[in-house]
C-alpha cells in the first residue's frame, strides 16, 4: 500500500478539488473543474502502467472513498447569509461525482489493461478518451439535470442555476446551461488527454524505467 500512497493522495485531492471547482464558471461554457478533473485519468494510467491493474483499482477505490467522504461532509455544512446553501459541495454534485468517477475510472483501467502491450501512447489515450466521455455524461446528468428528481428541494436549489435555458454554446438551439457546460467540459478533456501523454511518459519513465 505504501508504494501507491502518493497515487491515492493525488486521486483524493483531485476529486475534492474538482467537486468544488465544478461549481464555478470559467468564462461562459466551462467550469474550473474541467481543468483539474482530467488529472484523475493521468493518475490512474500511471499507476496502471507502473504497478498493474490491481493496484490501479486500489488507487481508484481509495481515492474515491476519501474524496467522496470529504465531499459529503461538505455537502452537509450549511452556510448562513450568503445565498448559498452548502459550504463546499451540494449533495447532487457529490453523488454525481462519485457515480461518474467510479464508472469512468474502472472502465479506464479495463481499457488500458486490454491495450497495455500496444504502442506506449495508445493505452492512456484510448482509455482516457472513452472514460472521459462516460464520466462527462454521467456526472453532468446526475449533478445538474432537472429531470433527475431523486434529491431534496435544497439539493436541487443548489444547482438550479444550471437549468437556465441558453443557446447551445452560445449559437445553437436553447438548452439548459448544464448541457453546454457538459459539451465544453468534454472538449477540454479530449484536449488534455493528448497533453497528458507528455507527463504520463515522464512519470512512467521516472517511476519504472523498464516499463516506459
Amino acid at each position: 500500500m505504501a508504494r501507491i500512497l502518493p497515487g491515492i493522495l493525488a486521486m483524493a485531492a483531485v476529486v475534492v478539488a474538482s467537486n468544488i471547482l465544478v461549481q464555478f464558471l470559467f468564462g461562459n461554457w466551462l467550469t474550473w473543474g474541467a481543468f483539474t478533473y482530467p488529472i484523475a485519468f493521468l493518475v490512474t494510467d500511471v499507476m496502471n502502467r507502473v504497478y498493474g491493474p490491481g493496484p490501479a483499482r486500489k488507487v481508484v477505490f481509495a481515492g474515491f472513498l476519501v474524496g467522496l467522504a470529504s465531499s459529503l461532509v461538505g455537502s452537509q455544512i450549511m452556510l448562513e447569509g450568503d445565498g448559498y446553501s452548502y459550504a463546499a459541495v451540494p449533495l447532487r454534485v457529490a453523488v454525481g461525482s462519485g457515480v461518474a468517477f467510479l464508472s469512468a475510472q474502472l472502465l479506464d483501467v479495463t481499457i488500458f489493461n486490454a491495450l497495455r502491450r500496444r504502442q506506449w501512447w495508445l493505452p492512456p489515450l484510448a482509455s482516457t478518451l472513452v472514460g472521459s466521455a462516460v464520466d462527462t455524461a454521467l456526472f453532468f446528468t446526475i449533478a445538474f439535470s432537472a429531470s433527475i428528481t431523486l434529491f431534496s428541494a435544497n439539493a436541487d436549489a443548489a444547482v438550479s442555476w444550471a437549468w437556465e435555458g441558453v443557446p447551445f454554446l452560445g449559437v445553437g438551439a436553447v438548452v439548459p446551461l448544464w448541457v453546454s457546460l457538459a459539451f465544453a467540459d468534454w472538449g477540454v478533456k479530449l484536449t488534455l488527454a493528448l497533453v497528458a501523454l507528455v507527463p504520463f511518459k515522464l512519470l512512467v519513465t521516472k517511476l519504472s524505467p523498464n516499463t516506459a
